[in-house]
């Protein structure tokens, strides 16, 4: 007869979760940040895509392949997260209004809750450039993170400054490989509407003053058309050639302290390119819980809006006071 009896919830994962090494952090001393990207919940198609491109944004600090079960609660997650080192947890829901992400910190807490205005997954992101670039070997390092606009002073901007700075490792600025560089998440929060432009970009360095043909030529391994020139040396010095090569933005330009590949080397002017890989969202922050998904709340959006609208409503009450008076 088969056993009966009670299974304990299992999450699978698959055979590399998470890089283990290095578990340290050289530059705070602190353990690695690592995640979870899961949901809560029913999710539709796009939001599932979204999901997967979230946890590859998360790369390689991540569950890339972490298996869920419907019957998995937040306790099942938090079990297993601690013998990883998992140190966040980033949440993906659906309401019938809106899709929400939250970003906790484990196993304590705080947790941010945003709700999101607006999202393009990686693969809308790519349709729309001529020229995608999404090279495999850019994940193996963790992005840069900067933040934008959350210097106001408020609390709840300082708390989420400090969420996102920890999610990923710290980067000494005089130890770092440039080789490492090779992606870069930017958070802008517009106090206007208070919103978080959420994007995430791929890094890459071209050298100043060469032409097009040239970069193409050194880059992708094709060899050029010389049927028609009577020197290989025309390829180089035709007119029109020269002109080719972009417009580089002082502002943009650095000076190499080492080789990297074969086009940039040390002491030579390279151009910085961005090229956006996705996803990308628009985020508001709606509720800061004191714990993990628990606790007392630390802020509150809705509540923020109930005392402004009863200060005006006060101010109001007051005009007319003085307009009787007089």
């Amino acid at each position: 007869m088969a056993r009966i009896g009670n299974r304990k919830k299992r999450i699978g994962f698959s055979r590399a979760p998470i890089i283990k090494n290095p578990v340290v952090d050289h530059v705070t001393g602190d353990k690695i940040p690592k995640s979870f990207v899961f949901s809560r919940g029913k999710l539709s198609g796009s939001l599932k895509q979204l999901l997967k491109d979230l946890r590859e944004l998360m790369l390689p600090y991540t569950a890339l392949k972490l298996k869920e079960k419907k019957r998995n609660n937040l306790k099942d997650f938090l079990n297993v997260a601690g013998s990883l080192g998992v140190t966040h947890f980033l949440m993906l829901s659906k309401t019938s209004s809106s899709p929400y992400l939250r970003v906790a910190r484990t196993p304590q807490g705080p947790t941010l809750t945003f709700k999101i205005e607006e999202y393009s997954l990686s693969l809308d992101v790519a349709k729309s450039q001529k020229r995608p670039r999404r090279p495999p070997e850019i994940f193996k390092s963790p992005p840069l993170i900067v933040l934008s606009g959350f210097g106001t002073g408020e609390v709840h901007l300082k708390l989420t400054t400090i969420m996102f700075q920890n999610i990923f490792p710290a980067i000494d600025i005089n130890t770092v490989k440039l080789s490492s560089c090779q992606r870069i998440v930017l958070l802008n929060y517009d106090k206007e509407t208070k919103l978080i432009d959420f994007r995430h970009y791929s890094i890459r360095l071209q050298p100043v003053g060469v032409s097009r043909k040239l970069k193409n030529f050194v880059l992708n391994h094709q060899a050029p058309d010389l049927s028609n020139l009577r020197d290989v040396s025309d390829f180089v010095t035709k007119a029109g050639y020269g002109s080719e090569s972009e417009p580089d933005d002082e502002a943009s330009t650095i000076t190499l302290s080492s080789d990297l590949g074969r086009v940039n080397k040390a002491s030579t002017k390279s151009a910085v390119r961005l090229q956006e890989i996705g996803p990308r969202m628009k985020l508001r922050l709606i509720k800061i819980e004191a714990g993990l998904c628990a606790g007392g709340i630390i802020f509150s959006e809705y509540e923020n809006e109930k005392k402004a609208q009863n200060q005006d409503d006060e101010e109001g009450d007051d005009d007319e006071e003085g307009e009787e008076d007089s």
